[in-house]
Order: structure tokens, then sequence, then C-alpha cells
């Protein structure tokens, strides 16, 4: 379904439909980019998407809408930055009305009774992909259905979906769990159906907003799992290091062909243990990587943490791109391609999005 070659990549970001995008990305079958697995895996940026719009000579007031989801993603980003490990709890609330730390068996095995839901589980197993309208109704039954803990649920979702982002996967799950909002989110019925072309009536969403929260979960949710995620990596290979060249160092957030591609360096793509041990991903997914990795020219894949790399191999000179996931690297961290210059925490994404428009309206002037 998602295509690996970077030519082809980049031919998908020429291809965006701006304007119909913005008009129909909540639906079904809405006009949406599919680009969140190139995104989330740094083989592009927010910018280069941004900047690819701005030379085909979009005004980027009229293309908002899309300017804003990309800016979403930085945002959480940001915020994974600032505060580090605290996005791995309840983030600025305790979950109410929590009666477990499990997974409804339904939600795994797609059999809630929600035809719209099930169909899109069932297919996501196959895909890795998940339409966003449809991650908001998933954790919407879980965790305020079904009353578990976003937690859990949030590490099956990321598990398997190929565009992974630990910051957007955690902290839209605690947005709509009311950890990370002022509110939980409710979807019914008719809102499933309105998106999603459905017609389904009789299901325990079937009911009136002011019917939420429910009383009783639903028997259908009642039976809870604990999903194994365990992540196999690729065995140990010996690396050909030049001990001469810099040593440019990719990860599962970086992996941009464009990263100093004309600098002559050993490629190497950090497999670490103790970050798939945190950040469990499916087979599926390191399948994804490793062939997005076939872009880099001369990529080898080392399978250790960062200090066994260094001390087996005796790198000295050492580059890489920032991630709240690399901190513990030692060498010289290099700035991510950011859409705008708005950096640091912000407890709300508007505050932080009022700052960004004031770039897109000076960018407009020029």
């Amino acid at each position: 379904m998602f295509l690996t070659n970077f030519e082809a990549i980049q031919q998908l970001v020429t291809n965006i439909q701006p304007a119909d995008y913005g008009r129909t990305r909540n639906f079904l079958d809405g006009d949406v980019t599919r680009l969140s697995p190139y995104i989330s895996r740094g083989v592009i940026s927010t910018k280069y998407v941004f900047r690819s719009l701005l030379n085909r000579g979009y005004n980027p007031l009229e293309i908002e809408r899309l300017i804003q989801e990309l800016a979403w993603r930085d945002y959480w980003q940001q915020i994974w930055i600032e505060k580090g490990n605290l996005i791995d709890e309840d983030f600025k609330s305790p979950q109410m009305d929590v009666e477990n730390r499990q997974i409804p068996k339904a939600i795994i095995e797609g059999k809630t009774g929600i035809e719209v839901v099930d169909k899109a589980i069932s297919e996501f197993y196959e895909t890795g992909y998940l339409h966003n309208h449809l991650r908001l109704y998933i954790a919407s039954i879980t965790c305020n259905v079904a009353k578990s803990h976003w937690k859990l649920p949030a590490k099956w979702l990321y598990y398997h979906l190929l565009d992974g982002d630990w910051a957007s996967n955690a902290l839209s799950w605690q947005w709509v769990a009311g950890t990370n909002s002022n509110n939980k989110y409710f979807a019914n019925q008719e809102n499933i159906n309105k998106f999603f072309y459905s017609d389904q009536k009789g299901t325990f969403l079937d009911i009136g907003y002011d019917a939420f929260p429910l009383s009783q979960i639903p028997e259908s949710l009642q039976q809870l799992a604990t999903p194994a995620l365990l992540t196999i990596l690729p065995n140990k290979q010996s690396l050909k290091i030049d001990f001469h060249k810099p040593t440019l160092l990719y990860n599962f957030y970086n992996l941009d062909p464009l990263w100093k591609k004309d600098v002559d360096a050993n490629r190497i793509l950090l497999l670490e243990p103790s970050h798939f041990a945190k950040y469990p991903v499916s087979g599926k997914t390191i399948d994804f990587i490793l062939a997005l990795g076939e872009n880099i020219e001369n990529l080898q894949i080392y399978t250790g943490n960062f200090d066994d790399l260094v001390k087996e191999y005796q790198l000295k000179n050492i580059l890489f791109k920032e991630h709240p996931t690399n901190s513990h690297y030692q060498g010289t961290e290099e700035s991510r391609d950011w859409m705008f210059d708005v950096s640091g925490y912000y407890e709300s994404f508007f505050r932080f999005w009022k700052l960004c428009k004031k770039e897109i309206s000076t960018l407009q002037n020029l």
C-alpha cells in the first residue's frame, strides 16, 4: 500500500491537492495525503511538504487546513522534546473513570459490533494504516466506553502503525481520554455513519450525545486482553568503517536520503534493542523501515545500542539529527527541518499555531 522508493514518495508530495484535502479529509474517501509514514520516519519533513506547496504557487492562507495539520505533528514533537517521558503518563490530569489497564479483546480482534470500526481494524493489520477519524473512534470506544486506561491501547496502535509517532500517538490518545484536554471525546453511530457512508443502527453507539458516558460497559467490550508487543530486529552484522570519514547515524525517526547526501561518510542505521523494548513495533514496520533505508546509498545496519556501537568501532566524528529518543547519543546533533521557527512548549496547539500564522503572514507578504 505504501511505496518505499524515494522518487515515488517525492511524486506523492507533488500530487497533493490541498484544497480537496481541507474539504474532504474527515471522510472515508477523503483526499488525504498518505504522507504520514514518510514524515514519521523522517524520510521527508513537514517543512519539505510545506515548501513544496509554496513552490507550486499556493497561497498559504488558502490551504491553511493542510498546513495546520502538518503543524500539529511538529507541535506534538515539540512537547516530547520539552517534556520527555512525562508524555508517557497522564499528561495534564488523571484519566477519570478507568476500570482496567488492558484492551477490550473485541478491539484487538475487530469484533466490537461497529461495522466500520471492525472492518478498519481488520484492514489495519494488513496495511499498517488507519484513517485519522477511525483512530479517534477506536480510542474513544476503548477509553471512554470500555473504560480502559489509554497507555496500553496507545502502545498497541503504535505497534502496528507504519506512521507511528509516539508523541502524536500518545498525546492524541490522551486528548481523547481527557488527560490532555478538558473533556473526553465521544463519537456516536450517527457520526460514524456520516463520515464512513454506513447506515448501521442499533449498536451501543446508536444514541444521542447526551447519553454519554454510558452507565455500563457494553457486553461486547467486557472481555479484556493484554497483547504481546515484541519487536524482532535483524541479526547483528559486522560493519565496514572508514575511520577517516565522519559517521552519519540514522534511526527509526530519521531515514532522510537527502541528509548530507553529498558528504563522503559512513552511514549507519542504528536499531537499538533498548529503544524498541520501550516503543515496540511490528515486523511489518521493521520491514518498512529497512525498505526505506534502501534509498540511502551505502547504508549499513547495526543492531545494538549506541554505546556498544561506539566502543566496538571506536567511532569519533558522529553526526545525527535531533530527536527525543536519541538524547543519549554523543556527537554533533543537527536540528531537524521544522516548518516554522516556533519552538518550546505551548499549553495549547492554538497558542502554538497563532505564532506559526505570524510566520505564514510574513511569507505571504514576501
